[in-house]
């Protein structure tokens, strides 16, 4: 794929996710957002080799997997707003997308959660013989779970066409690694004692993880079993809503200011070109859409909902 093409959707995202910033104190949107603004890398190195028929799952802070993966803007920015319009109809938010013609299977709040919901869509691809893979999106902090060893296990001993892709941002809210996990701890590591193929690499370099990605996703065309890849990244807004959080003290300026200077679009501005004209005209009308769109019926808020 040509660099030009990944520095699009990298931006792309970028000016979503930052219109999502600029109009939520507007107080239209009444769901948590978690932003991917410093992270769109990772998202699309590995989004941009999915087939359509591959499936996806991701965690809180999905709007990139979703729009990398090829989801539709108007229903997430409708979903968001809680429209009827929404990808699920208004009544999960932004940590509920779905979009079964890009066989995106859905994002879960839980942490950990998308990890089981993945490896059953690799079991059933395995099941059927049928030539997908199922790629699943998560923080570090989920490797702290039990099922994430849980699922490393039962996906080893199948074979299963899943590739776990774990983005370390170092921080799980406001808790760094450093009081969460032993620095002798290696999540490479835990994944290569389960029998799975692993590799860790800069998750603000798209080329780098594109072709991580391209690797791990070959291996797994081939039958060869499920593969982990770990990107080191770092999230520039708060864990969740649209502002910057240096001031709460669980990270310094100077690292922040650090990280913005590795921040995966800035390192492409100028070899690549865009024409941000017309994004900003397709994020402007997808807004229009979803504040026009209707408000779910509440006859029907029972309606696909299920406990």
């Amino acid at each position: 794929m040509k660099l030009d093409t990944l520095f699009h959707q990298m931006v792309r995202i970028r000016m979503v996710e930052e219109a999502i910033a600029d109009h939520y104190s507007e107080q239209e949107m009444r769901c948590p957002v978690h932003l991917s603004i410093g992270q769109e890398a990772v998202a699309v190195g590995i989004c941009s080799q999915l087939y359509d028929t591959d499936f996806l799952v991701s965690n809180h802070r999905a709007h990139a997997h979703y729009l990398a993966k090829g989801g539709s803007l108007n229903a997430m920015i409708a979903e968001i707003y809680g429209k009827e319009t929404g990808c699920s109809r208004g009544r999960g938010g932004s940590m509920h997308l779905v979009d079964p013609e890009k066989n995106i299977l859905g994002t879960t709040p839980i942490v950990g959660g998308s990890l089981p919901v993945a490896v059953g869509s690799a079991f059933a691809s395995y099941l059927r013989d049928e030539p997908h893979c199922t790629c699943v999106f998560f923080g570090e902090g989920a490797t702290e779970e039990g099922v994430f060893s849980e699922c490393l296990n039962f996906a080893s001993l199948h074979n299963l066409p899943v590739l776990f892709v774990c983005e370390n941002n170092f921080y799980s809210v406001y808790s760094p690694m450093k009081v969460r996990q032993s620095p002798k701890r290696s999540r490479i590591g835990i994944a290569e004692a389960h029998g799975i193929s692993s590799f860790k690499e800069d998750g603000n370099d798209v080329e780098k993880v594109y072709h991580a990605g391209k690797k791990a996703i070959e291996h797994i065309r081939a039958k060869k079993g499920p593969y982990f890849l770990e990107f080191t990244t770092y999230r520039l807004k708060e864990h969740c809503g649209p502002n910057i959080d240096t001031m709460l003290g669980y990270r310094s300026y100077e690292e922040v200011e650090a990280w913005e200077k590795r921040c995966p679009i800035e390192k492409l501005k100028k070899q690549c070109t865009i024409d941000v004209d017309a994004l900003t005209a397709e994020i402007k009308e997808a807004f229009c859409a979803a504040k026009n769109a209707p408000y779910p019926e509440s006859a029907a808020f029972h309606e696909e909902v299920f406990a």
